[in-house]
């Protein structure tokens, strides 16, 4: 396209755009007068949509935490190219304000390129973001964003193609986004392979532990009176410490629940589940597990995503199978010693080294500046105080900065494990970050790029067992996100399929 082609092209499109400005200026349209115009100052520098998303985050649970964090981290990225790029690169003067009645008119008018329209972009990047997480919240922002944006044009700030392109970056970012951060749809459907269970008609048989210490959310209802609600037959306890420690109100739980022939449920966060995993073994009742913390990754691979999800899988009797993790202490003859206490149990993840610190530092974050952006500020913070930890793996001393177990395959890229597609595979996700000359400035160097497991210093395998030797006095190490002592020799392994667990089936 020559240059006069083209610009008869942009003349031909700018009277386009004026005429359909003018259209909408001139058209009346009742009760617009007195929304659009607040409603187009409510998003000045995105004020509006980070209040819709603290509401989003405080009582959408975790599909709506998750929706409220892509939204708000595609509204960053849009902003910013906007902001930054977009408004810097094309200058364009704002639309003559002559034909737009008073009434309509904002009270300070930018005096920013008008091309492309930043309201416009980080509305449809909050949307969008929402959406691909959740399209029940997608679908109840599409018309606040779109009304966002027609402000700009009925407020008189912007033209119509301002509005379009602003809205198309916005989203854009929420798509950039979507490759490196999937969504939870894009994952694989979780928890194999189905059992039977006992079907629990109004949760009868069922013993409920509920830890109101969980998480740090807020929730419109207590969850001890939703599982009432739903399972009125179930006996719901609410743990308090003057009952005694978790475990032992757990393992009276279980007991009570074997004697009923029903079932043991717990609400409650990672650490929760984990200490009734024990009980459940011992005997032998299935376990129903509601997610009553933060991040709820083991009832987000069964595919509880709600307590309704729960109380569902139990009325049903739909169950999977699980693989319970486990880590038992080893006399230096490498057999485990008479008299040992039981073993220590995971059903997500075993950690040594700097991970279990890195994990705090992340989760701690994320909320506020995305998951890979918290990963990176965690492993700098991190790396910068730590020493590799010295131990032998299998009988091969290593310098290690970090060891991770995971209890089945995750898909997932480098130190960051994302979904299982199966509860039962009979393996280990093992993950280990070597220390050694350089290694600290190159597993950084890697984590900012992206992806540790392209580094020689990292590497992975997945066996169905891992011995550990001659760990320093004082090491700790976390299973399911819990720290607590490591013995100096240990074998990590899985008890196969030993854990039957209520799951909802797949839509």
């Amino acid at each position: 396209m020559n240059t006069r082609t083209s610009g008869r092209l942009r003349q031909v499109l700018g009277r386009a755009d004026l005429r359909l400005f003018e259209q909408v200026a001139r058209r009346s349209w009742p009760g617009a007068d007195r929304v659009l115009p607040r409603l187009s100052k409510s998003a000045d520098h995105g004020l509006l949509w980070f209040g819709v998303g603290a509401g989003m985050w405080a009582v959408g649970g975790v599909r709506g935490r998750r929706a409220a964090v892509r939204a708000v981290a595609s509204l960053a990225l849009a902003s910013a190219t906007v902001n930054t790029l977009a408004k810097g690169a094309v200058r364009r003067e704002r639309p003559l304000i002559d034909v737009v009645p008073v009434v309509r008119h904002l009270a300070r008018r930018p005096i920013t390129s008008s091309f492309p329209s930043g309201h416009s972009a980080s509305a449809a990047a909050f949307a969008a973001g929402a959406a691909l997480e959740s399209r029940g919240w997608g679908a109840a922002l599409l018309p606040v964003a779109a009304s966002v944006a027609f402000s700009r044009v009925y407020t008189g700030v912007h033209y119509p193609s301002d509005v379009v392109v602003g809205a198309l970056l916005g989203v854009g970012a929420a798509a950039v986004l979507k490759g490196p951060s999937p969504n939870h749809t894009r994952q694989p459907p979780p928890a194999r392979p189905r059992v039977d269970a006992p079907a629990l008609p109004e949760g009868e048989g069922l013993v409920v532990v509920v830890n109101p210490s969980s998480g740090s959310q807020p929730q419109l209802t207590e969850p001890a009176r939703q599982i009432e609600t739903s399972l009125p037959k179930a006996e719901v306890v609410r743990y308090d410490e003057s009952a005694g420690p978790l475990p032992e109100v757990l393992d009276r739980a279980a007991a009570d629940a074997a004697a009923r022939g029903g079932a043991l449920g717990v609400c409650g966060g990672d650490g929760t589940v984990n200490a009734a995993v024990a009980p459940a073994l011992r005997y032998g009742v299935p376990l129903l597990v509601l997610p009553g913390g933060t991040f709820n990754h083991f009832a987000a691979d069964l595919g509880v995503e709600t307590l309704v999800d729960g109380c569902a899988a139990v009325t049903a009797g739909q169950a999977v199978q699980a693989d319970v993790g486990r880590v038992r202490r080893l006399s230096p003859a490498g057999v485990a010693p008479k008299g040992a206490p039981d073993p220590d149990y995971f059903l997500n993840t075993f950690s040594l080294g700097v991970y279990p610190e890195l994990v705090r530092l992340r989760e701690r974050w994320s909320p506020r500046i995305g998951g890979t952006a918290a990963a990176v500020v965690g492993t700098v913070k991190v790396l910068r105080g730590a020493r590799p930890l010295r131990a032998s793996v299998n009988g091969v001393p290593r310098s290690m900065w970090l060891l991770f177990a995971g209890n089945g395959a995750y898909r997932s890229i480098g130190l960051a494990p994302v979904r299982r597609e199966e509860m039962a595979d009979g393996l280990l996700d093992v993950r280990v970050a070597h220390g050694g000359r350089f290694a600290r400035t190159r597993l950084l160097a890697t984590a900012l790029a992206g992806g540790v497991a392209r580094t020689r210093v990292y590497a992975s395998a997945r066996p169905h067992r891992v011995r550990i030797t001659g760990l320093p006095a004082d090491t700790p190490m976390a299973c399911d996100g819990e720290v607590m002592p490591a013995p100096a020799d240990m074998l990590i392994d899985k008890l196969p399929k030993a854990l039957t667990v209520y799951r909802p089936v797949d839509g």
